[in-house]
Protein backbone atom coordinates (compact mmCIF):
# COMPACT_ATOMS: atom_id res chain seq x y z
CA UNK A 1 0.00 0.00 0.00
CA UNK A 2 1.48 3.85 -0.82
CA UNK A 3 0.20 6.49 -0.01
CA UNK A 4 -0.04 9.51 -2.02
CA UNK A 5 -0.80 13.02 -1.73
CA UNK A 6 -3.75 15.48 -3.28
CA UNK A 7 -4.05 18.52 -1.92
CA UNK A 8 -3.33 17.64 1.54
CA UNK A 9 -5.52 14.48 1.36
CA UNK A 10 -4.15 11.09 1.64
CA UNK A 11 -5.04 8.60 -1.35
CA UNK A 12 -3.76 5.07 -1.15
CA UNK A 13 -2.50 3.09 -3.90
CA UNK A 14 -3.00 -0.74 -3.99
CA UNK A 15 -2.73 -3.17 -7.01
CA UNK A 16 -5.90 -4.92 -5.81
CA UNK A 17 -8.21 -3.15 -2.94
CA UNK A 18 -10.94 -5.93 -3.27
CA UNK A 19 -8.55 -8.60 -2.03
CA UNK A 20 -6.96 -5.92 0.32
CA UNK A 21 -10.66 -5.81 1.58
CA UNK A 22 -11.48 -9.32 1.51
CA UNK A 23 -8.41 -9.90 4.04
CA UNK A 24 -9.32 -7.02 6.67
CA UNK A 25 -13.33 -9.04 6.23
CA UNK A 26 -11.72 -12.36 6.99
CA UNK A 27 -9.53 -11.26 10.10
CA UNK A 28 -12.18 -8.69 11.56
CA UNK A 29 -10.08 -5.57 10.98
CA UNK A 30 -12.05 -2.80 11.32
CA UNK A 31 -11.74 -0.29 8.01
CA UNK A 32 -13.55 2.75 6.88
CA UNK A 33 -13.42 3.20 3.57
CA UNK A 34 -13.38 6.80 1.53
CA UNK A 35 -13.78 6.77 -2.02
CA UNK A 36 -12.37 10.34 -3.39
CA UNK A 37 -13.02 12.35 -5.98
CA UNK A 38 -12.60 15.77 -7.15
CA UNK A 39 -15.64 17.31 -5.44
CA UNK A 40 -15.15 15.64 -2.34
CA UNK A 41 -11.39 16.99 -1.99
CA UNK A 42 -13.07 20.69 -2.66
CA UNK A 43 -15.18 19.96 0.50
CA UNK A 44 -12.64 18.85 2.32
CA UNK A 45 -11.14 22.34 1.90
CA UNK A 46 -13.67 24.37 3.59
CA UNK A 47 -14.47 21.68 5.85
CA UNK A 48 -12.10 20.43 8.58
CA UNK A 49 -14.01 18.24 10.12
CA UNK A 50 -14.53 16.33 6.73
CA UNK A 51 -10.54 16.55 6.00
CA UNK A 52 -9.62 14.62 9.42
CA UNK A 53 -12.00 12.08 8.60
CA UNK A 54 -10.43 11.59 5.23
CA UNK A 55 -7.11 12.05 6.54
CA UNK A 56 -7.99 9.07 9.25
CA UNK A 57 -9.36 6.64 6.71
CA UNK A 58 -7.58 3.16 6.93
CA UNK A 59 -8.50 3.37 3.04
CA UNK A 60 -8.87 5.92 0.95
CA UNK A 61 -9.47 5.15 -2.94
CA UNK A 62 -8.96 6.87 -5.95
CA UNK A 63 -12.59 7.02 -7.24
CA UNK A 64 -12.79 10.46 -9.34
CA UNK A 65 -11.14 11.14 -12.56
CA UNK A 66 -9.84 14.15 -11.36
CA UNK A 67 -8.08 12.62 -9.01
CA UNK A 68 -6.57 10.02 -11.54
CA UNK A 69 -5.38 12.58 -13.95
CA UNK A 70 -3.57 14.84 -11.55
CA UNK A 71 -1.55 12.33 -10.05
CA UNK A 72 -1.17 10.84 -13.87
CA UNK A 73 0.60 14.19 -14.37
CA UNK A 74 2.54 14.07 -11.68
CA UNK A 75 4.18 10.78 -12.91
CA UNK A 76 2.06 7.83 -11.28
CA UNK A 77 0.89 5.01 -12.91
CA UNK A 78 -2.72 4.55 -11.28
CA UNK A 79 -5.97 3.68 -12.39
CA UNK A 80 -9.11 5.12 -11.45
CA UNK A 81 -11.17 2.69 -8.88
CA UNK A 82 -14.70 3.56 -9.07
CA UNK A 83 -16.53 3.07 -5.55
CA UNK A 84 -19.39 1.83 -6.59
CA UNK A 85 -17.95 -1.33 -8.46
CA UNK A 86 -15.39 -2.02 -5.51
CA UNK A 87 -18.18 -2.00 -3.11
CA UNK A 88 -20.54 -4.40 -5.00
CA UNK A 89 -17.44 -6.63 -5.01
CA UNK A 90 -17.09 -6.30 -1.67
CA UNK A 91 -20.91 -6.74 -1.11
CA UNK A 92 -20.15 -10.38 -3.35
CA UNK A 93 -17.46 -11.48 -1.18
CA UNK A 94 -19.66 -11.18 1.97
CA UNK A 95 -22.37 -12.70 0.78
CA UNK A 96 -20.77 -15.35 -0.79
CA UNK A 97 -18.84 -16.18 2.99
CA UNK A 98 -22.47 -15.54 4.41
CA UNK A 99 -20.90 -12.46 6.48
CA UNK A 100 -23.47 -10.10 7.42
CA UNK A 101 -24.15 -6.99 5.57
CA UNK A 102 -26.21 -3.44 7.10
CA UNK A 103 -27.18 -0.76 5.03
CA UNK A 104 -28.01 2.64 6.12
CA UNK A 105 -29.26 5.41 3.32
CA UNK A 106 -31.09 6.24 0.08
CA UNK A 107 -34.74 7.10 -0.34
CA UNK A 108 -37.13 5.69 1.57
CA UNK A 109 -38.32 1.95 0.04
CA UNK A 110 -34.57 1.87 -2.02
CA UNK A 111 -32.21 0.03 0.23
CA UNK A 112 -35.17 -2.81 0.26
CA UNK A 113 -35.12 -2.86 -3.49
CA UNK A 114 -31.57 -3.17 -3.69
CA UNK A 115 -31.69 -5.73 -1.05
CA UNK A 116 -34.78 -7.68 -3.14
CA UNK A 117 -32.24 -7.43 -6.22
CA UNK A 118 -29.16 -9.07 -4.07
CA UNK A 119 -30.95 -11.82 -3.01
CA UNK A 120 -32.14 -12.86 -6.44
CA UNK A 121 -28.06 -12.78 -7.63
CA UNK A 122 -26.37 -14.04 -3.84
CA UNK A 123 -29.62 -16.38 -2.35
CA UNK A 124 -27.60 -16.92 0.63
CA UNK A 125 -26.70 -13.29 1.45
CA UNK A 126 -27.08 -12.10 5.04
CA UNK A 127 -28.57 -8.41 5.96
CA UNK A 128 -28.75 -7.79 9.27
CA UNK A 129 -30.09 -4.35 9.36
CA UNK A 130 -31.70 -1.44 6.37
CA UNK A 131 -32.45 2.19 6.79
CA UNK A 132 -33.13 4.82 4.60
CA UNK A 133 -31.10 7.66 5.28
CA UNK A 134 -34.22 9.84 6.22
CA UNK A 135 -34.48 9.20 9.52
CA UNK A 136 -34.89 11.21 13.35
CA UNK A 137 -33.00 11.39 16.43
CA UNK A 138 -34.95 8.56 17.46
CA UNK A 139 -34.44 6.16 14.43
CA UNK A 140 -30.84 7.12 14.58
CA UNK A 141 -30.56 5.59 18.17
CA UNK A 142 -32.49 2.49 17.06
CA UNK A 143 -29.72 2.22 14.15
CA UNK A 144 -27.04 2.66 16.81
CA UNK A 145 -28.40 0.41 18.74
CA UNK A 146 -29.30 -2.48 15.95
CA UNK A 147 -25.75 -2.13 14.83
CA UNK A 148 -24.49 -2.29 18.57
CA UNK A 149 -26.52 -5.71 18.56
CA UNK A 150 -26.06 -7.25 15.41
CA UNK A 151 -22.33 -6.14 15.11
CA UNK A 152 -22.46 -6.82 11.22
CA UNK A 153 -19.30 -7.52 9.57
CA UNK A 154 -20.15 -5.25 6.28
CA UNK A 155 -21.40 -1.57 6.44
CA UNK A 156 -22.54 0.81 3.80
CA UNK A 157 -23.35 4.16 4.19
CA UNK A 158 -25.09 5.80 1.84
CA UNK A 159 -25.60 9.81 2.73
CA UNK A 160 -24.32 11.57 1.02
CA UNK A 161 -20.77 13.74 1.02
CA UNK A 162 -20.09 14.75 3.79
CA UNK A 163 -22.64 13.59 6.16
CA UNK A 164 -21.68 9.36 5.62
CA UNK A 165 -18.08 10.43 6.31
CA UNK A 166 -18.76 11.99 9.61
CA UNK A 167 -21.27 9.24 10.53
CA UNK A 168 -18.75 6.57 10.53
CA UNK A 169 -16.36 8.39 12.18
CA UNK A 170 -19.02 9.15 14.73
CA UNK A 171 -20.45 5.96 15.24
CA UNK A 172 -17.87 3.25 14.10
CA UNK A 173 -16.82 2.46 17.60
CA UNK A 174 -20.19 0.57 17.51
CA UNK A 175 -18.88 -2.11 15.23
CA UNK A 176 -14.68 -2.00 15.44
CA UNK A 177 -14.48 -5.28 13.97
CA UNK A 178 -16.31 -4.12 10.80
CA UNK A 179 -15.36 -2.64 7.27
CA UNK A 180 -17.49 0.65 6.73
CA UNK A 181 -17.76 2.32 3.05
CA UNK A 182 -19.63 5.35 2.54
CA UNK A 183 -21.10 4.38 -0.49
CA UNK A 184 -22.65 8.08 -1.71
CA UNK A 185 -25.27 7.57 -4.04
CA UNK A 186 -24.98 3.45 -4.69
CA UNK A 187 -27.91 2.48 -3.47
CA UNK A 188 -30.25 4.54 -6.43
CA UNK A 189 -27.96 2.99 -9.11
CA UNK A 190 -28.42 -0.30 -7.68
CA UNK A 191 -31.95 0.11 -6.81
CA UNK A 192 -32.48 0.64 -11.00
CA UNK A 193 -33.57 4.26 -9.67
CA UNK A 194 -30.67 6.01 -11.43
CA UNK A 195 -28.15 4.44 -14.39
CA UNK A 196 -24.62 4.53 -14.50
CA UNK A 197 -23.01 6.36 -17.36
CA UNK A 198 -21.93 4.08 -20.43
CA UNK A 199 -19.06 2.32 -20.34
CA UNK A 200 -17.73 5.33 -22.99
CA UNK A 201 -17.68 8.06 -20.61
CA UNK A 202 -16.17 5.99 -17.99
CA UNK A 203 -13.30 5.32 -19.65
CA UNK A 204 -12.82 9.04 -21.42
CA UNK A 205 -13.14 10.59 -17.66
CA UNK A 206 -16.58 12.10 -18.44
CA UNK A 207 -19.06 10.13 -15.98
CA UNK A 208 -19.28 13.47 -14.26
CA UNK A 209 -20.74 15.24 -17.74
CA UNK A 210 -23.39 12.36 -17.75
CA UNK A 211 -24.30 12.82 -14.25
CA UNK A 212 -25.15 16.41 -14.89
CA UNK A 213 -27.10 15.70 -17.61
CA UNK A 214 -28.89 13.24 -15.37
CA UNK A 215 -29.28 15.72 -12.85
CA UNK A 216 -28.94 19.27 -14.50
CA UNK A 217 -29.22 20.56 -10.60
CA UNK A 218 -25.83 19.74 -9.59
CA UNK A 219 -24.27 21.96 -11.96
CA UNK A 220 -23.20 24.85 -9.03
CA UNK A 221 -21.79 21.64 -6.99
CA UNK A 222 -19.80 20.86 -10.62
CA UNK A 223 -18.02 24.19 -10.19
CA UNK A 224 -16.07 22.22 -7.60
CA UNK A 225 -14.13 20.37 -10.69
CA UNK A 226 -12.34 23.59 -12.51
CA UNK A 227 -11.57 24.65 -8.75
CA UNK A 228 -10.01 21.36 -7.80
CA UNK A 229 -8.22 21.32 -11.91
CA UNK A 230 -7.12 25.33 -10.50
CA UNK A 231 -5.52 24.45 -7.14
CA UNK A 232 -4.00 21.74 -8.21
CA UNK A 233 -2.58 23.15 -11.13
CA UNK A 234 -1.52 25.95 -8.36
CA UNK A 235 -0.11 23.36 -6.28
CA UNK A 236 1.93 22.02 -9.06
CA UNK A 237 3.45 25.35 -10.44
CA UNK A 238 4.45 26.49 -6.47
CA UNK A 239 6.26 23.16 -5.88
CA UNK A 240 9.91 23.55 -5.94
CA UNK A 241 11.66 21.44 -9.35
CA UNK A 242 14.26 19.05 -8.35
CA UNK A 243 17.61 19.69 -10.35
CA UNK A 244 19.94 17.09 -11.20
CA UNK A 245 23.22 16.95 -9.63
CA UNK A 246 25.87 18.35 -11.17
CA UNK A 247 28.41 16.06 -12.60
CA UNK A 248 31.88 15.64 -10.67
Amino acid sequence: MRQLNVLGLPVHIHKNYRDWLAQRLQSHQGTHVVTINAEMTMQARKNQDLANVIKQADLVVPDGSGIVLYLRSQGEKIDRCPGIELSEQVVQIAAENQWQIFLIGGAPKVVETVVSGWRQKWADIKISGMYDGYFDDAIAQQICEHLQSSQPNLILVGLGVPRQELWIQQYRHLCPNAVWIGVGGSFDIWSGNKTRAPEWFGKNNLEWLYRLYQEPWRWKRMLSLPHFVWCVTKESLLKPKKHKNAAT
